[in-house]
C-alpha cells in the first residue's frame, strides 16, 4: 500500500538511472531508495526535475532525526542511506554532489549513533529489529504474525524501558501525521508539476492510515495492524502509563532546582529492583490521594518531598526541619543537606525533637518550648503526608526521620529516567571520566559528594594515578567560572589518608590545589616541600579559609588583616594574588569588607 500512497516521488527512475552500478541493484537498495527519496518528498524536497533534490538541511534532518524515528535498517544496511543521498545528488550539479557529500560526511558518526540508540527506538522499529532476528520476512505480513504469535513475552532492548519505547512511538506518530498534512496542504496550495505526493483517495481514507502504511513499508509488512489489534500488549500505548504524570511532576521539581534535565541528581546507595513500573503506579496512587482536601496543608507537596529526599543522596531528612521550612523559620543553609540519623525504632504517634535537637537541626540558638510547641500541628500533618507514603513500602518514616527505601528510590530513579533526568546509579556514576562526576558533585549535598567520589576512587583500588585523575579535575573543572570555588572545595571532603602520598606530592606544584595537597601532607606527618606550592595555590587556600557570610563584618574583616599580615608583601600581595587566581570568589568573599580588586 504504501507504494502507492506516496505517489511521484521518482522512485523508478531514480532505480533506472542508477541500475547500472552492481552496488544500487538489489531489494536492500530499492528499499533505502524508497524510504529516503518519500521521506525527502514529505519535508518538502523540490521534485522539479521528477525526483527530489536533496540539500544540506534536509540531508540532515533525513540522516539524524527521520530515519532514527520512522525506518528500521537490518545490520549491514546502514551505509545503504547515505549511498542513495550520494547517487541522488549526483543527478544534480556538480556542487549539489559537494554539499551532500560534506554533510555526510560530517553526521556520519551520528547518524549511526542514532540508529542504534535504545533512546531512538520505537515499537515498531524495535519489533521489526526482534522479528529479523527470528528469521521472519519482513515483507511477508503473514509470516510477520506468525513470528510474533510465537513470540514468548514482549522482551525489551538493553538500557530501554517500556516507557521510553511508548513515548518515542508517540512522538514518531505525531511527527509523521504533521509531515503527511504538511505535504498535502502543500501540493493543494502550489501543485508541483510532477503532480500530487498525496492523492485525494489517498487521504479520505484518514491520514493515519496512510501513515500506518508507511510505517509498515519502513519496518515490517502488517506490523503495525498486529500491534494495535491482537498483540497491542506488546506496544502499550500512553494509557499504561498513569505514573508518567507523576514523573512529569518530579522532571518539574528538577527543573526548579536545576533548570536542566542533563544535569545529574546523585546516586542512592542502595537501590531495590523491583517492578519499578507498578511501584510508581503505587506511588502515584498515593500522592493522588494526598491532594485530597483531608491532607492539607501539606498533602500536595508529595512530588516535592520525593525529589528532595534523592536530590540528598537518598540520605533522611527530618520531618521537623522541612515543617520549619514551610513554616518560613530560618534554618542554616549550611544544615540543610547534613543526612538526619534514623533511630532503630520510634513510637509511631510522630512528636517534635527535644528543643536542643530542633536547635542542631535548624542551627537557630534561642529556640524553646514554645516554639517547640508552635512547631507540633504543623509537623504532625507534615509527618501524616510522610505516613501515607510510607504505607506504600517505599518511603520510610522513623522517628523525625524520612526517607526513600530502597526500592522506593528505584521507583524514582525510574520516574525521573523516563523524563529524562540524568539518574545514575552508584556504578554508572562511579564509572564516569573525572571531570564529568567532579562536575556533577559540585552541586551535591557534600556527605552526597564524599561517598560517590570515594566510591569512585575504590573502584579504582585508590591507585595513585586514580587519585591524580581526580585532584587534577578538581582544580580544572568549572576554572575561571563562579562555580571553581565549590569545585575546589570538594577536595574537604575526600578522605585523603587514604591517598597514596605520591599522588598528594604530586599535586604539590598544581596551581589550585597545591596548598591543599600540602596540608594533607602534613596532617599525615608527611615530607612534602612547601616551596613547590605555586603562589596561587597558597592565595586560594587563604581565601577559601576565610568566612565569606558567617559572621559579623567585623570580624571577617579580622579574619582578613590575620591572613594579610601572614602574606609576603601585605594585604595589597595578597589581594592581587587572590584576584588573579579566583576573581569571582574573590569579589564574593571579599566585597562586602570593602576591599576593592584590583
Amino acid at each position: 500500500m504504501a507504494e502507492t500512497v506516496l505517489t511521484n516521488t521518482g522512485l523508478d527512475r531514480f532505480l533506472e538511472l542508477v541500475g547500472g552500478a552492481p552496488e544500487h541493484r538489489g531489494p536492500a537498495f530499492a528499499r533505502a531508495a524508497e524510504a529516503v527519496l518519500g521521506l525527502l518528498a514529505l519535508r518538502g524536497a523540490d521534485r522539479g526535475t521528477g525526483v527530489p533534490e536533496p540539500t544540506p538541511e534536509l540531508t540532515r534532518q533525513l540522516l539524524l532525526e527521520d530515519l532514527p524515528a520512522f525506518v528500521y535498517v537490518p545490520p549491514g544496511e546502514l551505509a545503504l542511506y547515505p549511498a542513495v543521498l550520494g547517487a541522488l545528488a549526483a543527478r544534480f550539479d556538480g556542487s549539489c554532489v559537494e554539499r551532500i557529500a560534506a554533510v555526510v560526511a560530517e553526521t556520519a558518526p551520528d547518524f549511526e549513533r542514532a540508529m542504534h540508540d535504545p533512546g531512538n527506538l520505537t515499537w515498531h522499529r524495535w519489533y521489526a529489529s526482534l522479528l529479523r532476528t527470528c528469521g521472519a520476512d519482513l515483507a511477508d505480513p503473514e509470516d510477520v504474525r506468525r513470528r510474533l504469535a510465537a513470540l514468548d513475552g514482549a522482551p525489551l532492548p538493553d538500557g530501554a524501558r517500556r516507557a521510553d519505547l511508548m513515548g518515542r512511538t508517540a512522538l514518531a506518530d505525531v511527527l509523521l501525521t504533521e509531515a503527511l498534512t504538511r505535504a498535502y496542504v502543500r501540493d493543494a496550495e502550489e501543485p508541483p508539476p510532477v503532480g500530487p505526493l498525496l492523492t485525494d483517495h489517498a487521504v479520505a481514507t484518514g491520514i493515519g492510515r496512510v501513515a500506518t502504511a508507511l510505517r509498515d513499508r519502513w519496518t515490517a509488512a502488517g506490523l503495525a495492524e498486529q500491534l494495535a489489534g491482537p498483540y497491542a500488549h506488546y506496544a502499550p500505548g500512553p494509557d499504561a502509563f498513569p505514573h508518567l504524570v507523576l514523573a512529569d511532576a518530579l522532571l518539574d521539581e528538577h527543573l526548579d532546582h536545576h533548570g536542566d534535565p542533563a544535569v545529574p541528581v546523585p546516586p542512592p546507595p542502595a537501590i531495590e529492583h523491583g517492578s519499578a513500573e507498578t511501584d510508581a503506579d503505587t506511588l502515584l496512587a498515593a500522592v493522588e490521594e494526598l491532594a485530597e482536601e483531608e491532607f492539607e496543608p501539606y498533602g500536595g507537596e508529595a512530588p516535592h518531598l520525593l525529589y528532595v529526599v534523592y536530590q540528598r543522596g537518598c540520605s533522611a531528612e527530618s520531618v521537623a526541619r522541612k515543617a520549619a521550612e514551610y513554616e518560613d523559620w530560618t534554618v542554616d543553609p549550611a544544615l540543610e543537606d547534613l543526612p538526619v540519623p534514623v533511630p532503630d525504632g520510634a513510637p509511631g504517634a510522630y512528636a517534635v525533637p527535644p528543643v536542643p535537637e530542633l536547635v542542631r537541626l535548624l542551627g537557630t540558638p534561642g529556640l524553646d518550648e514554645v516554639d517547640r510547641a508552635r512547631l507540633e500541628g504543623p509537623a504532625r500533618d507534615l509527618a501524616a503526608v510522610l505516613d501515607r507514603l510510607a504505607a506504600t513500602g517505599l518511603v520510610f518514616r522513623t522517628g523525625d526521620a524520612f526517607g526513600l527505601t530502597p526500592r522506593g528510590a528505584g521507583a524514582v530513579r525510574y520516574l525521573l529516567g523516563v523524563r529524562g533526568v540524568a539518574a545514575p546509579d552508584a556504578a554508572e556514576a562511579a564509572a564516569w571520566p573525572a571531570t564529568v562526576l567532579v562536575a556533577a558533585a559540585g552541586g551535591w549535598p557534600a556527605p552526597v559528594a564524599a561517598r560517590v567520589l570515594a566510591d569512585r576512587l575504590h573502584a579504582r583500588v585508590d591507585t595513585a594515578h586514580a587519585w591524580t585523575e581526580l585532584l587534577d579535575a578538581l582544580g580544572t573543572v568549572h576554572a575561571g567560572t563562579s562555580e571553581a570555588a565549590a569545585t575546589r572545595g570538594l577536595f574537604a571532603v575526600l578522605d585523603t589518608t587514604t591517598a597514596p602520598p605520591e599522588a598528594l606530592r604530586a599535586a604539590l606544584r598544581d596551581p589550585v590545589l597545591g596548598a591543599y595537597a600540602l596540608r594533607a601532607l602534613e596532617e599525615r606527618g608527611e615530607e612534602a616541600d612547601p616551596i613547590q606550592v605555586p603562589t596561587s595555590a597558597r592565595a586560594l587556600h587563604v581565601l577559601d579559609a576565610l568566612p565569606a557570610k558567617k559572621g559579623p563584618l567585623e570580624s571577617r574583616r579580622a579574619a582578613f588583616d590575620a591572613a594579610a599580615a601572614a602574606w609576603p608583601g601585605g594585604s595589597a600581595a595578597l589581594v592581587r594574588a587572590m584576584a588573579e587566581a579566583d576573581r569571582h570568589e574573590a569579589e564574593r568573599v571579599l566585597g562586602p569588607l570593602g576591599i576593592a580588586l584590583p
